[in-house]
């Protein structure tokens, strides 16, 4: 098996092949990355045998993960599409915010559900609202499309109770001092949000999407008063906000008993998505449409199976470079990189995301080998990071990293562009540039913190 400087060498050949095919040859996603992941696999060294379990273990990792939510959100957005739910929230959003920032609005609302929510999910539960916010304020799609994804990564890396930056800080020594975490978190997420608002409104001007192209207005056909209610409409995308928030509480906190359980059960994507679509049922037959919630999911399933395919297949892309022991080869050439300071995790952080996709997978393997902040043995003490302070910001930092980049390889990158109506070719030049100016800037911000700390 390949290792070394020329594994490096024959991966980054490797993405830049997968993005030629896609974007000027022309090639399904699909078939783009599945081909490729197999050449790659064949390439590197990977044995034979062991070549279609690997394909197979990426391929249904995102059947048990997001797949479903997948599906399920998207039977709620089509239902609020449908029955008028989604203009109703608009409308509210407009009377609070007016017309004229409203990229501003769905970034911080994405910002917001993001803490409790992962980013994949709550791009899901809040793009029925993006959708028909752009149609109502004559917004750019992708304006608000670009928006809403950088609030929701933010969170999904900086601010705890995620996933991610809790076992961050756990595996470098912050578990205690969670709190730390979450104010330098949420002071942090000025910048990266800032340049998000900035190349959101330039690049909205530049590219477009499926949604722009359509020129219908169709919010022209219903009238006011056969909309649902605000309180109607917002439930099939607050109760699941909730429930997984009560699940994160629960986890959060340590808590035991029946009652932690039944919070951590309903608080799983899954379940609280389905509990949103039994919310969002009243709604069909309110507005008289109970009868077409079977073309309703029908539809559904027809949109949300292209992108739980390509998703899966940039988890088998993951998952090979992963096999062939990209990680470990980091992990072992550590110490070459150290002297770079607190440049050293974020660099490692995004050589990991950018190589198998998972920024949670970056964030923890990055803190891996990082070590406790207290501890003589560890990276941390090499950089000279041996205060909670420090510590904090080698977080930040990792989170930096592992919002670099999102491509192919992440599940992320196939739900923004699909559900923001975007071709893989502009995908790269919104999610994937995207998330590169956020890092950076995050990085840089960080930087210039440390000089005065």
């Amino acid at each position: 098996m390949l290792t070394g400087t020329t594994l490096i060498v024959v991966f980054a050949l490797a993405i830049v092949l997968l993005i030629v095919s896609i974007s000027k040859w022309g090639v399904h996603p699909f078939l783009a990355i599945m081909g490729i992941s197999l050449l790659l696999a064949v390439g590197i060294g990977i044995p034979l045998d062991t070549i279609p379990t690997t394909i197979g273990k990426g391929f249904s990792s995102i059947f048990t993960s997001i797949g479903i939510v997948i599906i399920l959100g998207t039977i709620i957005g089509l239902i609020l599409e449908k029955t008028g739910a989604a203009i109703r929230l608009a409308d509210a959003i407009i009377r609070i915010i007016g017309e004229k920032h409203p990229q501003l609005a769905i970034m911080l609302i994405g910002w917001l559900i993001s803490v409790p929510v992962f980013c994949d999910s709550g791009f899901v539960i809040v793009n029925p609202i993006r959708k028909w916010l752009s149609r109502k304020t004559n917004f750019p799609s992708v304006t608000l499309t670009v928006a809403l994804s950088a609030g929701l990564y933010v969170s999904h890396v900086f601010i705890p109770p995620t996933p991610g930056p809790i076992a961050t800080a756990g595996l470098i020594g912050l578990e205690s001092n969670l709190l730390l975490v979450i104010v330098v978190g949420t002071a942090l997420s000025i910048f990266p949000l800032t340049a998000a608002y900035f190349f959101a409104t330039h690049i909205g001007k530049k590219v477009k999407s499926s949604e722009d192209l359509d020129v219908e207005n169709i919010s022209q056909a219903y009238n006011e008063h056969d909309l649902p209610s605000t309180a109607a409409s917002i439930t099939p995308i607050l109760l699941p906000i909730v429930l997984m928030a009560g699940g994160s509480i629960a986890t959060f906190a340590k808590m035991d008993g029946f009652a932690a359980e039944l919070l951590i059960f309903l608080g799983k994507p899954i379940i609280a998505l389905a509990a949103g679509l039994v919310s969002a049922l009243p709604l069909l037959w309110r507005t008289k449409m109970g009868k077409q919630l079977y073309e309703i999911t029908q539809d559904s399933l027809k949109t949300s199976g292209p992108i739980i395919f390509i998703t899966a297949a940039g988890a088998v892309l993951g998952q090979v470079i992963v096999e062939a022991g990209f990680v470990q080869y980091i992990q072992q050439n550590a110490s070459s990189l150290a002297s770079i300071g607190l440049f050293f995790p974020f660099v490692v952080a995004a050589i990991i995301k950018t190589s198998q996709g998972s920024s949670t997978v970056a964030m923890t393997t990055t803190a891996g080998m990082m070590g406790f902040y207290f501890s003589d043995a560890s990276l941390m003490a090499a950089l000279g990071m041996t205060t909670p302070i420090d510590a904090a910001l080698v977080v930040m930092a990792i989170g930096a990293g592992a919002m670099t980049v999102s491509h192919a390889n992440d599940s992320y990158f196939w739900v923004v562009t699909n559900f923001g109506g975007l071709t893989p070719q502009n995908g790269y030049k919104t999610q994937t540039l995207l998330t590169l100016i956020m890092g950076i800037t995050s990085i840089t911000a960080l930087f210039i913190t440390s000089l005065f700390i």
